[in-house]
């Protein structure tokens, strides 16, 4: 082969394993899309249960088509706090098996019918362009991702085997199980994507092209295609708490103890290829998919009993304490599903309210008691509930720059509470502003108003509950209850008027009285307000 033909060779090659890579990110990012809230359900019933910890990362990762992408998924939701270490453990394993899928239709390029499934290109192309519904836009697009990974394995198949006879002479004499191995790992963590590295190895298979001697060797680069596969996970994992660091090195553990074993035998059983597999299967791009399913099942089933085990050996390997899960509950790995974001960002928005409403409770009580020591402890709430809001608007706004257009209302949605909470916080404020002009003017309230204000104050703390209740469990039916509750407290606010208007005629306080009492019992009723407003979202997405 010149130097020309061997340019030409690489140039066709590097291009068709292009086709395939743009082809598996079309298809991964708008099946990650349109399967959110799909996701979303998965990572919610996450349980004590090994098995159906395994089922939800093997179906995510059927799902999003990327075991990359769950993985790193999971090591966020490690580092939040939502799941714990014995539950990651068991979704990595799950997520190993989930991303054989992506082998298994590389492998149907064996057979001749692929060749018309390359027309989804257009057919795909077609419905993204002509349909306006955002959901048949990305099914469109799923189509083209995947006509254009059968285009792309033809590409990479047809260029081998225009030039199988000069080329097949170099792969032959590849034969180290040690030197296939780390070829493996090293191309995996190059393209950061075990399904490609097989796939090449599905279309080098399907051009007719042996690794070796035609025996185990081709299954070496496959097992160090699963260590390779880590390097995405502990990236993510490297910046994050060390949870996440030991969820990333469970990751490795696993991969590799199997891959360990997985070598050994394939080393002392030289004909196991040609025994199972070869006997099996007659296209040689099944036997290599069905060998990568075979590995991650057989060690999933190995390992899932020993989950503890690798947990104790990470918390030992990885030193450090966890810091308690009172922090925030966003992370940046869950901005590549939208919906697991937003889902994210309705758990901060209950704590950001928790801050705002002790701020409101702290500012209350300073003025119920005239107590100006309590006033720093409100406004440092108030500063902590400011931090957070400003927080969720950075995220938010990094979110919206890559959502979809069904996301956009839940995101304008939770922008709109954002300020709606906000406000609760400067009511507080202004509660520690009435306590300082009480305690100047000397003004004083009977215990029989002070009652009235606890019993306002009361409702508007059922409100609370209740609207607290609806965000986090998303139960429009609360909302009905919840205008109940905000119109009792807009009476209460008449009627405690009315009853100030009647003790100031009959001279039983101050004029000066009533611009505490009067904007105390507006402030009440708007907070009501505020918190209806953000259950009324709940009712209207």
């Amino acid at each position: 082969m010149t130097i020309a033909q061997l340019s030409l060779f690489i140039a066709r090659l590097l291009a068709g394993t292009g086709v395939f890579l743009v082809g598996v990110h079309l298809l991964t990012a708008n099946i990650e899309q349109l399967a959110t809230e799909r996701i979303k359900e998965l990572f919610s019933r996450t349980a004590g249960r090994r098995l159906v910890n395994v089922g939800i990362g093997a179906a995510a990762t059927a799902l999003i088509q990327s075991s990359g992408v769950t993985t790193v998924l999971i090591v966020g939701f490690v580092n939040v706090g939502v799941v714990n270490l014995y539950q990651a453990a068991a979704m990595i394993m799950g997520a190993n098996i989930g991303t054989t899928v992506t082998a298994q239709i590389a492998a149907l390029s064996a057979f001749p019918v692929t060749t018309y499934l390359q027309g989804l290109v257009f057919a795909g192309i077609m419905i993204s362009m002509v349909c306006k519904r955002d959901s048949l836009k990305k099914t469109g697009l799923i189509l083209a991702g995947l006509g254009l990974i059968f285009i792309g394995l033809a590409l990479m198949s047809d260029v081998m085997k225009a030039n199988r006879d000069a080329i097949q002479h170099i792969f032959e004499s590849v034969t180290n199980p040690l030197l296939l191995l780390l070829t493996g790992v090293f191309l995996t963590a190059l393209v950061q994507s075990s399904s490609a590295t097989t796939s090449v190895i599905i279309a080098m298979s399907v051009a007719g092209l042996t690794i070796g001697s035609g025996g185990n060797e081709v299954l070496y680069i496959i097992l160090g295609t699963n260590i390779g596969s880590c390097v995405t996970a502990l990236m993510s994992s490297a910046t994050a708490g060390v949870s996440a660091r030991r969820a990333g090195l469970i990751h490795l553990m696993f991969n590799t103890i199997g891959s360990a074993i997985f070598f050994a035998v394939l080393l002392f059983w030289p004909g196991f290829m040609d025994i199972t597999f070869r006997r099996w299967f007659s296209a040689p791009a099944t036997q290599i998919a069905m060998f990568h399913t075979f590995f991650n099942v057989t060690c999933t089933v190995l390992f899932l009993p020993l989950c503890g085990w690798f947990v104790k050996t990470a918390e030992l390997l990885v030193r450090g304490k966890q810091p308690p899960v009172a922090g925030t509950c966003l992370d940046e790995r869950m901005l590549s599903s939208a919906s697991l974001a937003i889902s994210q960002l309705e758990k901060e928005l209950v704590r950001l309210s928790d801050t705002a409403m002790e701020a409101f409770r702290t500012g209350y009580r300073s003025f119920r008691e005239k107590d100006e020591t309590l006033i720093a402890p409100t406004h440092r709430l108030i500063d902590r509930a400011g931090s957070i809001s400003q927080e969720m608007v950075n995220y938010l706004i990094r979110l919206s720059a890559q959502s979809k257009l069904a996301d956009e209302r839940p995101i304008s949605d939770l922008h709109s509470n954002l300020g709606d909470i906000m406000r609760i916080a400067e009511i507080a404020d202004n509660l520690t502003k009435y306590t300082r002009r009480s305690i100047d003017a000397g003004l004083d309230f009977s215990g029989g108003v002070r009652e009235e204000l606890d019993g306002m104050a009361a409702r508007v703390e059922e409100l609370y509950g209740l609207t607290k209740r609806a965000v986090l469990g998303q139960d429009a039916a609360l909302v009905p209850e919840i205008d109940r509750v905000e119109e009792e407290i807009d009476g209460l606010r008449r009627q405690l008027i009315d009853r100030h208007i009647q003790r100031l005629n009959a001279g039983a306080y101050r004029a000066e009285s009533s611009g505490v009492f009067i904007n105390l019992v507006s402030n009440l009723e708007r907070l009501g307000d505020h918190l209806t407003y953000i259950a009324h979202t709940v009712r209207e997405r």
